[in-house]
């Protein structure tokens, strides 16, 4: 890969990671406060994520795969999403910011695959080159959330209170239409000519249900289901619960929760190879129980730390649960069923296991509302806490791989 195709492709990166980082961070905040949506109204709004996941294989395997080049696909894609950004902003009820957000999310989510399959079809040696890569995407991420908290000041009590948190999506408005002119100069990345009939269960990975009869495959695909239900906690409320709790630059505090998941990624080969595969995803899922305990008992004044300190567990409760997920999906699917399984799995965790956790996290925070319209903030991180250790002893219990264990542990 040549140094100008290396550039292309990490700006790329860090604009498809910055637009999502821009406004999905604040979006609990801004819901709360701007349009003034109930637990449930927020819920739904956030599952739109879900609805793109559940959908967006079916753009990808039906219609880039086979007919278009991926770049063109992802500027258009791009640019109508930045109009939609544009409409978002203009919202003023939860009701029609809903039908602009699900379109966008829609249209977004295939987009996440679409900047994958670019990139790797410039590497001769995706093993080593896309780390280099993706990682801009994280530093995307990063970017926006400074700057929306020490540059742009939208998230501080005085923007907040005059609305500027709307501002989110005009930033990731104008970087949607910025990526979607620059995808038109990234280098062709042309369909896969396939004159085999298109199947469904492909496209899904339906094909992969058969590793479902593997009774530990089964035990880890129920788990990461129900481990998704602490997590939509995390993505729906955090940002509001620290703005209201009263910490200072909430979505800049927030970044050090991606600058922990690309610190811990480089640690998943180190933990494998020394404690294997089981107890690294049980580490994880401990971690998402101590962090929303911490967030439970911890305050913006004198327990701040404890507030920091949770965030930035964030990289290990998604790595060491998500990715390495990911990592034994694939050892246990072997050739035939990877790319079935990694769909399946996806499908499974951002498809129907957010769906249910933004659907029990915005049931816990209405339930939790006291007479004044404050939320019982100790409850709403309590009860995920109960549930990260419940999926835990589940998995402690009735997860025994060692033989696949000690495969994965050889190979990473």
């Amino acid at each position: 890969m040549n140094s100008t195709t290396r550039i292309k492709l990490s700006i790329m990166m860090f604009l498809e990671f910055f637009i999502w980082g821009a406004w999905f961070v604040t979006l609990g905040t801004f819901l709360g406060n701007n349009l003034k949506a109930s637990g449930s109204e927020t819920a739904a709004v956030f599952s739109t994520q879900s609805w793109g996941a559940i959908i967006a294989p079916f753009i990808i395997g039906l219609i880039a795969d086979r007919y278009f080049n991926a770049e063109k696909i992802l500027g258009i894609l791009h640019l109508i999403g930045a109009f939609l950004m544009y409409q978002m902003y203009q919202s003023v009820d939860v009701g029609m910011f809903y039908t602009y957000v699900l379109s966008y999310m829609i249209l977004y989510m295939p987009t996440l695959a679409l900047v994958n399959s670019v990139s790797f079809n410039q590497m001769k040696d995706p093993e080593k080159e896309f780390a280099n890569i993706r990682v801009w995407g994280t530093i995307g991420w990063i970017i926006a959330g400074l700057s929306i908290s020490y540059f742009f000041h939208w998230d501080s009590a005085e923007g907040i209170s005059s609305g500027l948190l709307k501002n989110t999506f005009l930033l990731a408005g104008i970087a949607a239409f910025i990526l979607g002119l620059f995808s038109f100069s990234l280098p062709k990345t042309p369909p896969k000519v396939s004159d085999e009939k298109i199947k469904i269960g492909d496209i899904i990975g339906l094909d992969a249900l058969k590793l479902l009869k593997d009774k530990n495959f089964a035990i880890f695909f129920v788990s990461s289901i129900l481990i998704c239900i602490p997590l939509a906690f995390y993505y729906q409320n955090a940002n509001l619960f620290l703005t209201e709790v009263g910490v200072e630059n909430p979505t800049g505090k927030m970044a050090i929760g991606q600058i922990s998941e690309a610190l811990f990624l480089l640690l998943i080969p180190v933990f494998f190879t020394r404690f294997g595969f089981k107890k690294t995803i049980l580490i994880g899922m401990l971690a998402w129980a101590i962090r929303y305990v911490l967030f439970a008992y911890g305050n913006g004044d004198d327990l701040s730390f404890m507030l920091i300190i949770g965030i930035a567990l964030h990289g290990i409760c998604y790595d060491f649960f998500f990715v390495s997920g990911q990592i034994y999906t694939n050892s246990k699917a072997g050739e035939k069923y990877k790319s079935a399984a990694q769909g399946l799995i996806t499908l499974a965790t951002y498809g129907v296991g957010m769906l249910i956790g933004f659907a029990v996290a915005g049931w816990i925070t209405d339930n939790y509302k006291m007479a004044d319209g404050a939320v019982n903030w100790q409850m709403v991180w309590i009860i995920p806490a109960g549930i990260a250790i419940v999926v835990f002893l589940l998995f402690a219990l009735l997860f025994n791989d060692k033989n696949k264990a000690k495969e994965i542990s050889s190979a990473v």
